[in-house]
């Protein structure tokens, strides 16, 4: 059994969790995930202004502090951290092994930055950043040559485990079931504790006040059972686990460049307190293609956040509207006006008795959106709607980032290990492949008899939690109990989550029904826009998403309640 635990979900998620998982248990890896499609573009700035930066710096300062109990404790290390940058940040931890007196072999992973080739592999002009999401035998490489710590760029978020595991128990690249296995325990762990009770849909039913990190105990044969230290806050349940598994991803299956698991495969199994047992995992040979992220700057963006206080609410808003809009020259090319109703009537205080009104625009060019918005809105403050104010005074507007997946075939990447002698040992692609197609819906399950019914809050009944894929989000919703799953998988059609979300109305919905996880998942093409980073949405990576399904009232079987 090998023993991984997680303690970086997020680049700036809770600095003290390397000490805490360090120095609450036993562990054979620790593993720490810092990258995302936003956190890309911000190492990418971060190397324009420094060629030397390019990393995520929060990490080396874990390290300051937790070098010295890694080795004492024998627990090896692996992380993403190196974002556009690992060969700095490997020079950077060498250097601070030599002045703590640490002995330290440190590996890392090459081939995943593009943007040296970009011309070469028919990529667009004018990138920030460009990096394929390598896959775990980079890693497996580096740790069989005995590398104490091992620093990647872009990879999988799964092969931080998936690596580690191949590594240990010797897998080879045929041994398919195994690899899904260890991908699906990766994927729990990646989002570190959204595992044990974080970001958790029943969060009242567990104290989650301050959750302890995920761990999973892998077996030769990919199972695994997810847990944590003891004593840590948080839970680990079946349904903690299973809205993990539902976050960001799509359908059955779930594609890597080692492998697809299917996710209709996955079962699970409460193995005690605190623990959850991961089997039946199945595997297929992995597409041909690789996902590679592309950043760039996609021009301007600025904000406005007028108070509207009191009555006529809309008036007021329709009145700025047209004030504003007259006002601007030049005129951005996007304008959206968003107007959030938090006022109350009769309302004891001023803030409840006020709305927002935001506008957002956007622009390829900084003079529509700066000091042109600005004054337009300013000259207002004397000339418009009654009680007229700002959360904030504009500021000249930002360059904002966009984000794109392309995929490109897995034969032309250059994946390396980079071991702690500085020698490089070329990772070859899959061997075999297999082309990524949907797989038929499974049939459902028998539909609950008739009867009475209560207009009620569709989150008595069913957890949810969602998430962004570029500009696509991810809805998953899973019922607790089996009577649950049989209403849920005849009840929450594409039409009903269009009619309950308007945002969603005219937007391409694709529904996946995973019955083991009691569970059906939504990809929703388009919501976000052109990803995070562009912040084209009140909620630019959809995370509360599946917070507003549950709060959306239905008619609901009174059996059920």
């Amino acid at each position: 059994m090998l023993r991984i635990g997680n303690a970086s979900g997020f680049y700036g998620d809770r600095f003290s969790a390397f000490r805490e998982m360090l120095t609450g248990g036993p562990l054979d890896v620790l593993t720490g995930d810092y990258l995302a499609e936003l956190t890309m573009l911000i190492l990418a700035r971060d190397r324009l202004k420094d060629h030397q930066l390019g990393y995520a710096r929060t990490f080396l300062r874990q390290m300051e502090e937790c070098l010295g109990l890694a080795h004492e404790a024998g627990v090896r290390i692996v992380v993403n951290a190196g974002g556009l940058n690992p060969a700095r940040l490997a020079d950077a931890l060498h250097e601070l092994a030599d002045k703590q007196g640490i002995p330290l072999r440190v590996g890392r992973v090459a081939g995943d930055d593009l943007l040296p080739r970009a011309a070469e592999l028919g990529l667009p002009d004018g990138l920030l950043a460009a990096n394929a999401y390598l896959g775990a035998y980079g890693i497996a490489e580096c740790l069989r040559a005995g590398a104490d710590l091992v620093v990647t760029g872009r990879v999988t978020d799964a092969a931080l485990v998936a690596g580690p595991a191949a590594a240990h128990f010797g897998w080879r690249p045929q041994d398919l079931d195994a690899l899904a296995g260890a991908v699906v325990a990766g994927h729990v762990l990646e989002c570190g504790a959204q595992a044990t009770g974080g970001n958790y849909a029943f969060f009242r039913e567990h104290d989650v006040r301050h959750p302890g990190f995920p761990i999973a105990e892998i077996e030769a044969d990919g199972s695994s059972v997810i847990t944590k230290h003891p004593g840590t806050g948080g839970a680990v349940t079946v349904e903690t686990v299973t809205a993990q598994l539902l976050y960001e991803t799509a359908g059955a299956r779930y594609a890597g460049p080692d492998v697809t698991a299917r996710l209709d495969s996955v079962r699970l199994s409460q193995d005690g307190p605190d623990r959850v047992r991961i089997t039946g995992v199945t595997g297929e040979q992995p597409p041909p293609t690789v996902k590679v992220g592309l950043n760039r700057l996609g021009g301007w963006r600025n904000e406005v956040v007028f108070v509207l206080t009191g009555l006529d609410i809309e008036a007021k808003s329709a009145l700025l509207q047209e004030q504003l809009e007259q006002a601007l020259e030049p005129r951005p090319a996007e304008l959206r006006w968003t107007l959030a109703r938090t006022d109350h009537p009769d309302a004891d205080t001023e803030e409840t008795a006020s709305a927002l009104l935001r506008l957002t625009v956007r622009d390829a060019d900084q003079r529509p959106v700066g000091r042109a918005l600005s004054s337009a809105a300013v000259e207002l403050g004397l000339a418009g709607y009654p009680g007229f104010h700002l959360t904030a005074p504009p500021g000249p507007g930002a360059p904002y980032g966009v984000f794109e997946a392309v995929h490109l075939d897995a034969r032309a990447l250059a994946h390396a290990a980079v071991l702690p002698d500085g020698s490089s040992v070329p990772v070859p692609p899959p061997a075999a492949t297999r082309e990524l197609v949907p797989l038929e819906q499974p049939p459902l399950p028998q539909p609950l008899p008739s009867g009475p019914t209560r207009r009620a809050p569709l989150g008595l009944l069913v957890g949810a939690r969602s998430g962004d894929k570029g500009g696509d989000a991810n809805l998953g919703v899973w019922a607790r109990t089996e009577p649950g799953w049989r209403w849920l998988a005849h009840t929450l059609t594409v039409d009903l989550l269009r009619r309950l979300l308007p945002e969603t109305a005219d937007l391409d919905i694709t529904r996946h029904l995973l019955p083991n996880l009691r569970a059906v998942n939504f990809t929703i093409e388009g919501l976000l826009g052109e990803g995070v980073a562009a912040q084209a949405r009140f909620d630019p990576q959809a995370k509360a998403l599946g917070e507003w399904l549950r709060a959306r009232h239905l008619d609901l079987p009174e059996a059920l309640l």
